[in-house]
This record gives structure tokens, sequence and C-alpha cells, in this order.
């Protein structure tokens, strides 16, 4: 079983680092390569590029929280939430094409 976590490649999660701007002020956020890849799929899905759908959602935070205190674990959180959304949507899907 560990195999499958064991023997990933180490590209997938080597950090990688991005600037961007979070509301007007610039940043830079650091993930690994994984979670980006992630990121980059919700927001093409949303119709945004990555930098805006990242700012929409800290804006969404600050507005529902007042603070934002560990972003990039909400990020990662994020990519998990929809990870699950994607495995619930595909039994669906698969039962509706038959």
């Amino acid at each position: 079983m560990c195999q499958i976590f064991a023997g990933q490649e180490p590209g997938r999660y080597e950090s990688q680092t991005r600037r961007l701007r979070l509301n007007g002020q610039s940043t830079s956020i650091r993930l690994e390569r994984a979670f980006w890849r992630i990121l980059d799929e919700i927001a093409a899905r949303e119709g945004l590029s990555t930098p805006a759908f990242i700012s929409k959602l800290h804006s969404e935070v600050l507005e529902l929280r007042g603070e934002a205190p560990n972003f990039t674990s909400l990020l990662r959180c994020a990519c998990t939430i929809h990870l699950g959304e994607l495995d619930r949507d595909e039994p669906a899907a698969r039962i509706a094409a038959e």
C-alpha cells in the first residue's frame, strides 16, 4: 500500500512559489506542484485565472471569517474538498451515461 504513496514522482510534491496579488497586495504563495495543478483546474472550471480565483477565495474568507490565519492550508484543504466532489460526481456521471 505505501508504494502508492512512497513511489510517487518527487516533482509532484516539490514546492513551487507563485507571486500574485491578493486584493491588490503583492504576495507569494508556496505550495506543492500537485496542489497548484488542482487549483489551476478549479480556477479554469470557474472561468478565472488561478490568481483571480485565489484572490476571490481570499476575499470571501475575509468576509466570512474576518481573517485568513493560514491561507495556504486553506488552499490545500480546498483542493481536498474539490477532489472529494469529483469522487462523488464520478459514480453519478457513470450511471447517467449508462
